[in-house]
């Protein structure tokens, strides 16, 4: 995996911010529920926060609005290029080889895509104040619709009919956060990783330069979430450090801002968004960095294809590519993440 460091444009922060911290927050406060994107297959309890599998209730759309089919409307351009500092740079994850060329069908093999996702799963896909589809996820099946230039539809559907969709041959893709497994590979393609979300260590202020490493944590207390993948992470890879074992993520978090423990090891996302947060009140920050072990923390979030749909998964991967290169990928990533969680 590779990163970027750049840094970002003000404009942006000071629009971007306050609408992606209100949806991650949200998104954070529901991932307390127990539970999972799929039902657990391993010994290893499922991650925390889990991704959905019934994904959390988002807000009424207004009265009139389409219950079950949701048009993506035009959002605004999506611009490459460079970013006027603010104070600090963001580290932006690059999930791409640069030496490897994923070479596209010939034009008019892809000649349109028709896009699901659901509407309930914010920051990456939700309805907004006006009821309309937006989200991480929406926009970048955008940007990819423009990379390739091609028409595309985006709508919503309810979680347990996306993949009946690709099925039917009513739909051509699903971007969701459909589990990357040996189960849903029989029946499904998957383009590249987009995204991952990493555990993360978060510590107050004060011991910001406290060395994570298990020699560094040594006579520290570290709390984590009972029952999850970080938990079992922890026993593994940390086994002679003290663990203080909480309910939630909350009662976690809320040890570590009050002294009770030294540091807090948990989901990256939910933690950048309580770190942007009032009830956080600048207390903590992340120390060390990402933890992305695949057997702990899943394999990421990636494209859904009806099995052997080769030249579509092709066309998109070319399109990923692209537009991380372009700059495009990392200025979506600021708009919904503004505290990087890498």
């Amino acid at each position: 995996m590779f990163f970027s460091r750049i840094s970002r444009r003000t404009a942006l922060i000071a629009v971007a911010v306050p609408i992606a911290v209100v949806a991650g927050l949200a998104w954070a406060a529901a991932q307390e529920q127990p539970i999972t994107i799929v039902p657990p297959s391993a010994l290893l309890p499922s991650a925390e926060p889990p991704l959905a599998a019934q994904p959390p209730a988002a807000a009424t759309p207004p009265a009139g609005a389409p219950p079950a089919t949701v048009q993506a409307p035009a959002s605004p351009p999506v611009t490459a290029g460079p970013f006027s500092a603010v104070g600090h740079d963001a580290v932006v994850p690059d999930f791409w080889d640069p030496k490897r060329r994923v070479e596209r069908p010939p034009a008019g093999v892809v000649q349109a895509i028709r896009f699901l996702t659901t509407d309930n799963f914010p920051p990456f896909n939700f309805l907004d104040s006006n009821g309309h589809l937006t989200g991480f996820n929406v926009d970048l099946a955008r940007a990819i619709c423009t990379e390739l230039a091609v028409p595309c539809t985006i709508q919503a559907r309810q979680w347990d009919d996306l993949t009946n969709h690709l099925a039917d041959k009513t739909a051509d893709a699903v971007i969701a956060g459909i589990a990357i497994n040996a189960a849903n590979r029989q029946t499904l393609d998957f383009s590249d990783v987009y995204l991952r979300l990493p555990a993360r260590f978060v510590v107050r202020r004060s011991e910001a330069k406290l060395d994570i490493s298990p020699e560094g944590l040594r006579g520290h207390t570290l709390a984590v979430v009972t029952g999850t993948a970080h938990e079992a992470y922890l026993a593994s890879m940390f086994p002679e450090i003290g663990r203080k074992l909480y309910p939630t993520a909350e009662a976690a978090r809320d040890a570590v801002k009050s002294g009770a423990a030294d540091a807090h090891f948990g989901d990256g996302l939910q933690l950048s968004f309580w770190l942007a947060s009032k009830g956080a009140d600048n207390c903590c920050v992340f120390a060390g960095g990402p933890y992305l072990e695949t057997r702990f923390f899943g394999q990421g979030y990636a494209i859904a294809f009806a099995k052997g749909s080769t030249d579509l998964k092709h066309a998109v991967n070319a399109a990923l590519q692209s537009i991380y290169e372009k700059g495009i990928y990392a200025e979506l990533y600021l708009r919904y993440f503004p505290v990087g969680f890498f």
